[in-house]
């Protein structure tokens, strides 16, 4: 049913790591005195969205930015609890990983809504840490824990985009120049799409460190300035990687300009040569009366030796001029 696609993952957790499963019936009958509600959501399901609009006691702005198609990295927080829009690498099969995927999440005393439409592996690993009795005990625990997954997944694609740009400053002088052109604009769109959505969630980690949620501990703050750190460290990475693929595209043009201007030096020579020996053959070639030797015998062999002479001339000048 459209109804249960819409819930993901529905737990209360007990506040020591583990939490019981529950039914959209349950989550229904939930009561703050039950403990910690998690709800995970399907964005685009028709039902969720509809439940989170009747049930979810949300205000008109947060339901809003919970539901929204398109989402950049953005914090908010009020007295009833707060907001925090990510994006992670999208890990998902068939998926480019620079295309990232949307998390949203609304956490107050009693409640963590989180939604998404695309598999968010962040997401699943504190799914199988509760149910493994190791997930978070409280709403800033589990905020933090999926800012810190989100956060370890970027270092895994920025690392292999250096591992690529390496290869591709490398190998500018041996591959082909078709190819290598594709990889380097591919690479440049991925940097391009990555750090559209990075930077301004390292900055939205910045602000969250310096505006403190109540109930956050120290170590919760400690967790997040060490991933706002990090993703930081991730957008110079990118910045670098950007600025290196650049010099990489200059100096494949840069070569690929100077082999057609030297094969273009070359024709140009050539044509330097037989420019005036086609002159001379022309005229010996055209059908008038008074054509010079046109009675002796000998007159062929003395005009090939005369083109030759001046061949040689020419290609004498040339060396001498140091134009070759």
């Amino acid at each position: 049913m459209d109804r249960d696609k819409g819930l993901i993952y529905a737990y209360i957790l007990d506040g020591k790591g583990s939490g019981s499963g529950l039914t959209w019936n349950d989550v229904d009958k939930w009561k703050p005195e039950d403990g910690v509600l998690w709800v995970h959501l399907d964005y685009r399901n028709e039902y969720a969205c509809s439940w989170l609009k009747d049930k979810g006691g949300l205000s008109e702005i947060v339901r809003e930015a919970l539901m929204e198609v398109e989402t950049r990295p953005r914090y908010f927080s009020s007295e009833n609890g707060f907001l925090l829009l990510l994006r992670g690498v999208n890990f998902n099969p068939g998926s480019d990983p620079e295309d990232m995927v949307s998390v949203r999440i609304w956490a107050d005393k009693n409640r963590i809504i989180s939604m998404r439409h695309r598999h968010v592996k962040a997401i699943e690993d504190i799914h199988k840490a509760i149910e493994a009795s190791r997930g978070p005990v409280s709403a800033t625990e589990f905020f933090t824990t999926v800012i810190e997954r989100i956060t370890d997944r970027m270092g895994e694609i920025i690392s292999d985009i250096d591992d690529n740009v390496d290869e591709l400053e490398d190998s500018v002088l041996i591959k082909e120049s078709d190819e290598l052109r594709s990889q380097l604009a591919k690479v440049r769109r991925m940097i391009i799409s990555l750090r559209r959505y990075i930077a301004p969630q390292r900055d939205m980690l910045v602000r969250l460190c310096h505006e403190r949620i109540a109930d956050m501990s120290d170590s919760n703050i400690a967790e997040i300035r060490e991933s706002a750190e990090r993703t930081s460290r991730y957008v110079e990475d990118l910045d670098a990687a950007r600025d290196r693929a650049a010099i990489t595209q200059e100096e494949l043009n840069s070569r690929l300009a100077e082999r057609m201007n030297k094969t273009m030096y070359v024709l140009s020579l050539v044509a330097a040569i037989f420019l005036p020996l086609g002159l001379l053959t022309g005229l010996l070639g055209i059908n008038v009366g008074g054509i010079p030797g046109a009675e002796w015998g000998a007159a062929f062999l003395v005009v090939c030796v005369l083109l030759i002479a001046i061949a040689s001339l020419q290609l004498w000048l040339f060396k001498w001029k140091k134009w070759f």
